[in-house]
């Protein structure tokens, strides 16, 4: 479901009404958290049968998966067209996770609901979880120099991809504000990047 190498293919007008789908439980969830994102809800809101969204995700959390993995989609699109600024490779990483902060922060509901998704032991996450560590490491690399190792490049942004993860569960159930996550990162960051400069 969340994995699209393993979605079927999908024809435009299915993925039209899949993204409107998203969009509607994105909505719904940022307007009013978890409980919010109710199917039918979003049905009505999607302008789509009840049927049609179990079709595309066999459950509320799935959705919500979906709509984590289409915000990080966003994410990167967004730091492709602007590149992480900073002059060292810490001050890059720490451009591209406080573009991710800032809209996790805007939108607190939104990211309580996302994260008590990938959760809450629902099959769909581990393809879900999967997909956002790839997309994190994806979104990194911009951050580090040309001639870094591929391999130790790859492991780096993964161990701040769990950072980040960590964190951000902490931060959803109570543990510190979006300034703690941030700082949490930080420390990470001078750790993990010193070595590239």
């Amino acid at each position: 479901m969340s994995d699209a190498t393993s979605a079927p293919v999908l024809t435009k007008s299915q993925a039209a009404r899949r993204e409107r789908v998203v969009r509607a439980a994105l909505e719904l969830g940022a307007d009013g958290g978890y409980d919010a994102v109710q199917m039918r809800d979003v049905a009505a809101r999607a302008e789509v049968a009840l049927g049609t969204i179990y079709r595309y995700f066999p459950s509320k959390d799935a959705l919500l998966l979906a709509v984590m993995v289409h915000w990080l989609g966003d994410l990167e699109q967004r730091v492709s067209t602007h590149p992480p600024t900073g002059d060292t490779t810490g001050e890059r990483i720490m451009d591209v996770l406080s573009r991710a902060l800032g809209a996790m922060d805007r939108d607190p509901r939104l990211t309580t609901a996302v994260i008590g998704a990938m959760t809450a032991g629902d099959p769909a996450s581990v393809d879900a979880i999967n997909e956002v560590t790839q997309a994190m490491a994806r979104i990194m690399l911009s951050a580090f120099p040309d001639d870094v190792d591929p391999a130790l490049e790859a492991s780096t942004a993964k161990m701040l991809g769990h950072v980040w993860w960590s964190a951000t569960i902490s931060w959803a159930n109570g543990m510190g504000d979006i300034d703690w996550v941030a700082a949490e990162l930080r420390e990470a960051t001078d750790l993990l990047a010193d070595r590239f400069d």
